[in-house]
């Protein structure tokens, strides 16, 4: 007879340029391997989809995440299996797209990259030998150092402290540090003035800083390589016996489980730790931290996100998950080409005329505008996408910059009102899938910054995507065309025109569609503040 406590694998696989399939009878996490090589990982039921097309029952799919999915080029050998087991349940030869070459997932100093908990494609700490891990232990030996002379208690924390208790050192598909601190204050607000008080003694130690949100930032170190590294700060504090730590944990707590701190070993050096890891660990992973899982996704409870998020956060709405994975490829910043809706604007402005172009990307449009003949300014919150134009603009003497701007924080708003107040002449605002790409607080941002900069003149321009049976532009939901005139009007704007349009590829009136007949796709929207 058979093990009666074992559970039937998957079976049914089917593997494509879009994704896994399979049909499995439990949960499980399942490892994806190229050439013997973990690429990434999933659960066979909570990380899948029901397959609607009619096909066997129970089959479901693993869609391959964005980043891997564009990266998919050329022949391996693919296996699935459960995490843990040594026999694969799948195992084939499997070619991508049109390529007959090998598939090598490597950046560009020929490292090889896999999956990490956020579906990045970027290096995890698995296969890397002492060689590679010693320039972040000192990283993180350098940061640590910095934040005690700042003046509070750090630690190691998230993954980082889970693979230095569990493991005694890194995690393999963990890809980064995590450090953190409990504050002494109980108050959010004063929780906030620390964390900016302490970036501003590091950047004035020499130190290079980006904020996440009031309570969270990044230190980067330059290694002895020449290589940058970032490493995450997050804050925490005890209120009402809970402990809050950004970005995830919002637990009962006791403080003498945090001070005073101990110490653990990773990766054969030793590492600050709070009181108590073990509590600490069960705050942020659940009672079953012990247990190894590559594709762990953390399930934080709505109240703890929504104290969270109302405390500290509204500063990189849809970085990490939508746009900073979209800008790392190196496809989204080369475009050079302006976008029809560019050409579309430039048709109907004035010589003399600075365009401001909100949400810019990776500044296709502000470069073009800027060789018309006219200056023009590029916004966006994510810097890496615009960073490579700053140079082209300098070289080639191209009269376009590029501003960091964060709808979704309305001090950035306001100061950038405030800058653009100062320039001489006429002004229009240009944003392009930028409505039906941010929150509700970016949309309201955006009209407010429209109307401070343009009641005595100039235009807002817009374009969203209103839906139709064609794919949505990445990144962005189709809006309401009814629903945009409303938030208009009620921001104090006046629409002076709109064009519905089947596609985006035109810049004349060819593509004109007839609402009747459902062939909306892009609206093009001009609004005055007079």
């Amino acid at each position: 007879m058979g093990d009666p406590t074992a559970v039937a694998r998957p079976d049914h696989v089917v593997v494509s340029d879009t994704g896994i399939s399979l049909r499995a009878s439990h949960d499980a996490p399942v490892d994806v391997l190229f050439d013997g090589r973990r690429i990434g990982s999933f659960w066979s039921l909570r990380d899948t989809t029901e397959d609607a097309d009619g096909g066997a029952e129970g089959v479901r799919t693993w869609a391959w995440p964005d980043m891997l999915r564009r990266r998919l080029e050329g022949r391996t050998s693919l296996t699935l299996a459960i995490h843990g087991e040594d026999e694969p349940f799948y195992s084939a030869e499997t070619t991508f797209g049109e390529g007959a070459e090998p598939l090598d997932l490597v950046d560009h100093r020929g490292n090889p990259l896999a999956l990490d908990k956020s579906n990045r494609l970027t290096r995890v700490f698995e296969g890397r030998d002492e060689e590679h891990i010693a320039p972040l232990l000192d990283s993180m030996q350098v940061v640590l150092e910095a934040l005690q002379a700042a003046g509070i208690r750090p630690f190691i924390a998230y993954g980082t402290l889970l693979g230095a208790v569990r493991e005694g050192g890194l995690i393999g598909h963990d890809s980064d540090a995590d450090l953190g601190y409990v504050s002494d204050h109980e108050h959010p607000a004063d929780v906030v003035t620390e964390s900016f008080d302490l970036q501003r003694r590091l950047v004035d130690a020499g130190f290079e800083v980006h904020r996440y949100s009031g309570a969270a930032f990044k230190v980067v170190v330059l290694e002895g390589d020449g290589s940058r590294r970032g490493l995450d700060v997050f804050a925490g504090f005890v209120r009402a016996g809970t402990l809050y730590l950004m970005g995830e944990v919002g637990a009962p707590f006791d403080r003498s489980w945090v001070h005073p701190l101990t110490e653990v070993e990773l990766e054969g050096r030793t590492f600050p730790a709070p009181a108590v890891p073990e509590r600490f660990l069960e705050a942020m992973y659940g009672t079953s931290w012990r247990v190894p899982d590559p594709a762990y996704k953390f399930e934080t409870p709505r109240s703890t996100t929504r104290r969270l998020s109302g405390w500290f956060r509204g500063t990189r709405v849809n970085q990490e998950a939508v746009w900073g994975p979209y800008f790392a490829d190196a496809a989204s910043l080369v475009q050079s080409r302006p976008s029809a809706f560019a050409q579309w604007v430039e048709q109907r402005l004035d010589d003399g005329d600075t365009v401001l172009d909100v949400g810019c990307g990776a500044g296709k449009d502000v470069m073009w505008h800027a060789k018309q003949g006219r200056t023009a300014v590029g916004y966006d919150y994510v810097r890496r996408a615009y960073k490579r134009r700053i140079t082209q603009a300098r070289r080639r003497e191209i009269p376009a910059t590029f501003e960091h701007l964060n709808l979704t924080e309305t001090r950035s708003v306001c100061a950038t009102a405030a800058v653009v107040a100062g320039m001489r002449g006429p002004v229009v605002l240009t944003a392009r899938h930028v409505m039906d790409a941010v929150n509700a607080t970016g949309r309201a941002n955006l009209l407010r910054l429209a109307r401070s900069l343009l009641a005595s003149g100039g235009c807002l321009y817009l374009q969203v995507y209103v839906g139709g049976q064609d794919q949505a532009p990445h990144g962005v939901r189709p809006m309401s065309p009814a629903g945009l005139r409303a938030q208009v009007a009620a921001a104090g704007g006046t629409v002076v025109l709109e064009e519905l349009r089947r596609d985006d590829t035109d810049a004349g009136s060819g593509v004109l569609a007839d609402p009747d007949r459902g062939e909306a796709r892009i609206l093009r929207m001009v609004v005055e503040w007079r």
